[in-house]
């Protein structure tokens, strides 16, 4: 029988790599002082109030905003790759139509990369910074296209092409739902776009860089990051926040459905967050967009089953709901899909996904950790 490892010998193992400080970073970081998340310094809160989402994307890539012309020219770039290319459709088209939105969003990028690493060895498939940012912004640009037909298709409907007039955000919802958007439509998705954008090195985005760290190109970093964000321990969060509503119904309903589920030790997703212990900093800024959308659809019901459930839980668990919790509604009101959620997440994150590949890059080492063996000691193998 295995003897086990003295105390004095066991290495300290960080679950979940729970407080581990794997690396440097330029992009973002939560300010605990004031509790902000901040985009290379800015607090999201107040690029979210001031910024389109391309100028977010911009900061990400560039460390900083644009100028006028630099923004004006990343959105004339980002018009010209918003088409849904051929091939990338005739990929989705061969899933099954009840396959996870996540699944066609994985596969399109896993198209987009093998068309554009064709006939290049896997060290010139990395690419050089302006050879990635270009790449960063066709993969930015194409992503509502895909999002978009993804939740077309399964209601039986054709692509939207897309339209030369309209920024990012109201582009994104004219290709989904072929109609143009109210403006408090338009600046609430583009507020939930930029709060979604980056966070540090979450799961995702560590998958990313790990990736990266081996050399591999661009795409295959995002398509590691998109199998990572499917999970709903991370992006699934804010589908799941929505089906908790929908299965409690109405505010009436809260207190006994809370009752069961606690008891029965159910995860409720949307609240808590490892790294915020005071609230989501990003919160306040969703609760006000979805606010809006709530007086604009007229639906009064939804806000008071949302505000019950949140005072409710905090009361029983004092934990703060985190960013899923009111995106989830806000993209329900938007007419999006539940199974879409995730995928929204994905053509936001896309943008910090990116800049964290190349600031992997920009200064490599390969990422291998160690791990504590616990199996048997070494033996023989029975003759």
């Amino acid at each position: 029988m295995t003897q086990p490892t003295s105390p004095a010998e066991e290495p300290e193992v960080r679950k979940g790599l729970a407080g581990v400080v794997a690396d440097v970073t330029a992009i973002s970081k939560v300010n605990s002082d004031t509790n902000s998340l901040l985009y290379r310094g800015y607090p999201v809160q107040d690029l979210a109030a001031t910024q389109p989402f391309e100028a977010v994307a911009y900061l990400l890539w560039h460390g900083e905003l644009p100028t006028s012309q630099q923004l004006a020219d990343l959105r004339t770039l980002e018009r010209e790759h918003r088409e849904l290319p051929d091939d990338v459709r005739a990929a989705i088209d061969l899933l099954p139509t009840d396959a996870h939105p996540m699944d066609e969003v994985r596969t399109a990028v896993s198209v987009i990369g093998a068309s554009e690493a064709a006939g290049l060895s896997s060290l010139e498939a990395g690419g050089s910074v302006e050879e990635n940012i270009a790449r960063s912004v066709r993969l930015y640009a194409v992503l509502p296209a895909i999002v978009a037909y993804g939740q077309r298709r399964r209601h039986g409907r054709e692509v939207v092409a897309p339209r030369d007039d309209l920024d990012y955000a109201a582009n994104f919802l004219w290709m989904t739902f072929d109609a143009e958007p109210d403006p408090v439509v338009v600046d609430a998705f583009n507020r939930s776009m930029i709060l979604y954008a980056e966070h540090s090195f979450n799961a995702s985005t560590f998958t990313a860089r790990v990736i990266t760290s081996t050399l591999s190109d661009l795409h295959s970093a995002v398509v590691g990051a998109i199998a990572a964000l499917k999970g709903p321990l991370h992006g699934g969060a804010n589908e799941a926040v929505m089906e908790t509503l929908t299965e409690i119904g109405s505010a009436d309903k809260v207190a006994a459905w809370l009752d069961e589920a606690l008891g029965a030790k159910r995860k409720i997703m949307g609240f808590g967050h490892r790294v915020y212990k005071h609230g989501d900093s990003r919160v306040p800024t969703m609760k006000a967009a979805l606010e809006t959308l709530v007086e604009h659809y007229d639906r009064p019901d939804l806000a008071e089953l949302y505000g019950t459930l949140e005072s409710e839980f905090f009361a029983r668990k004092g934990i703060y709901p985190n960013l899923d919790y009111p995106s989830g509604p806000a993209y329900h009101l938007m007419g999006f899909d539940t199974e879409t959620f995730t995928p929204l997440f994905v053509a936001s994150r896309v943008t910090g996904w990116t800049a964290h590949i190349m600031e992997q890059q920009a200064a490599n080492s390969l990422i291998r950790p160690l791990s504590a063996y616990v199996g048997p000691d070494e033996r023989s193998v029975p003759r």
